[in-house]
């Protein structure tokens, strides 16, 4: 049973962080290379703006803005899936590799395959998830031992390696291109969030919409899987089993954000460890706070790098990195 403190504790950080998105949502529609004043934004938002107002809102700032929370959203909540699975606070779909299996899946069909313009923007999400789960397969099966099962640091060591491999085949694969698509490549690569229009947000929502209550519901399964092996299987869970479905979902999770945002780490690294150190680590409840904290995390890294230098600016996979190298050094010392 969670104690009644701790759940006020939550509902409390969960309005503070609805506030803050709200408040970096406002401020990055209004602000940017075509400015728009926010004295204005309310009335644009409430059909009483002029056409280029209403353009650069709806058709410009606000699916950017909406892109960059849900691809956040899902990032962290598959770093928080496989942080549980792994039982290792270093788990992250962009330092284990996983990113980068999903993005050589992407290059290899940008590059080789027939692009339909009309389902383009719906394939890139089940490309992604192919690439990003024979990945995660291969990881698997090299940090798998059958006396001792999963090896938690293994893991990570493997994951790292292969993401090495993988950004060097990324490397081949561009030396062979022509220069038009080398550069949407180097654009995903540095997490340049270049599917800011509606149908990339139809593209990524039916994925969240069911695993994120998907993940809730096996919330108390991953509670058993932070314990120690004996004890899990002594109260009854199926360890491989829920280890591997609960691996899909993650798996899903990163490969259907980083399709339409490049190559971003760290987001599934920082938000559930800021999560864990503000209620405790019961999934139950971390887990909203850690949603909340990795979309708020992209959209302010996207709204602060898109306007320091204009009128490209700086990607948002660069302005994460910044702030997560450090905080992963910081953890690999701590752990």
């Amino acid at each position: 049973m969670i104690q009644s403190h701790l759940l006020k504790k939550q509902r409390i950080i969960l309005l503070i962080l609805l506030a803050l998105i709200v408040l970096t949502a406002f401020i990055s529609a209004g602000i940017g290379y075509s400015s728009l004043s926010f004295d204005r934004l309310l009335p644009t938002i409430l059909g009483n703006g002029t056409f280029k107002e209403e353009f650069v809102l709806f058709s410009v700032r606000l699916p950017r803005i909406v892109i960059t929370f849900l691809a956040g959203m899902a990032l962290a909540l598959s770093g928080a899936i496989l942080q549980g699975i792994t039982r290792n606070d270093l788990a992250d779909p962009g330092i284990i590799g996983i990113n980068a299996g999903a993005g050589v899946a992407i290059a290899l069909f940008f590059l080789f395959f027939p692009i339909q313009p009309g389902s383009f923007v719906y394939m890139l999400p089940l490309v992604a998830f192919i690439g990003a789960l024979l990945t995660a397969f291969f990881i698997y099966i090299l940090s798998y031992n059958r006396k001792v099962g999963l090896q938690p640091v293994r893991l990570i060591l493997v994951g790292i390696g292969f993401s090495m491999a993988l950004s060097g085949l990324m490397i081949v694969l561009i030396s062979s291109a022509d220069r038009q698509k080398v550069d949407f490549i180097a654009k995903w690569l540095a997490g340049n969030i270049w599917g800011s229009d509606w149908p990339f947000i139809l593209a990524l929502l039916p994925w969240l919409i069911v695993l994120i209550p998907f993940t809730f519901y096996k919330a108390n399964k991953l509670n058993l899987l932070g314990l120690s092996e004996p004890v899990a299987v002594g109260v009854g869970v199926s360890i491989e089993k829920e280890r591997i479905v609960l691996l899909l979902a993650a798996v899903a999770l990163a490969a259907s954000a980083v399709s339409v945002t490049g190559g971003i780490a760290f987001i599934g690294l920082m938000a559930p460890h800021i999560a864990k150190s503000l209620v405790g680590p019961r999934h139950q409840l971390f887990i909203p706070i850690a949603i909340l904290i990795g979309g708020w995390l992209l959209l302010f890294a996207d709204t602060i790098g898109r306007n320091i230098v204009e009128p490209n600016g700086i990607p948002a996979g660069v302005m994460v990195a910044l702030i997560g190298a450090p905080y992963f050094m910081y953890l690999l010392l701590k752990k």
